[in-house]
């Protein structure tokens, strides 16, 4: 992994070693050697920084950075640093780790739903039809766990059936 140099120490994230500040062009590996970083390009804007695998032959610390035979490339997105803070606020914040344990499990076990019994992957192609499939899958599964909780059809009327304790 890329560490910090020394002006960007101020903006280093919560501990992947990376320098997401660009006030310099040149990055430097764990082991010291540096390299160019190249500007904004492609489809999300993103900044790359690549060592060879000349860079990266012998170094004594691969459990840091890589074991790949030819070399490394860090890549940066444009929000980084958002997701960064993002990230640290959530490992800080009880009341967000509080939210997120209590959200997880339903939505989780509802994605289980939508894909279970051979569901994973649409049965038909196109945008609109593979749109339209996913929202009568979701429309069952609605229903069922409807009538599961007790809904009715009375003389044109729906009901459903009070929860007992």
């Amino acid at each position: 992994m890329l560490g910090a140099s020394p002006e960007d120490d101020s903006n280093r994230p919560e501990g992947d070693g990376h320098a997401p500040a660009f006030p310099s062009r040149r990055r430097t590996c764990p082991a010291g050697h540096t390299t160019t970083l190249l500007p904004p390009g492609g489809r999300h804007q993103q900044r790359k920084a690549w060592f060879t695998a000349q860079q990266c032959i012998g170094c004594p610390l691969p459990a840091r950075c890589t074991t790949a035979k030819g070399g490394r490339v860090v890549t940066w997105r444009p929000h980084h640093h958002l997701q960064a803070t993002s990230r640290q606020q959530a490992a800080n914040d009880p009341d967000r780790q509080a939210q997120y344990r209590r959200w997880r499990p339903p939505v989780e076990r509802v994605i289980a739903w939508l894909v279970a019994h051979g569901n994973r992957r649409l049965p038909c192609r196109g945008t609109t039809n593979g749109e339209r499939w996913i929202h009568h899958r979701a429309a069952t599964l609605n229903l069922r766990r409807l009538i599961i909780l007790g809904l009715d059809h009375h003389n044109g009327t729906w009901t459903i059936a009070p929860a007992t304790a």
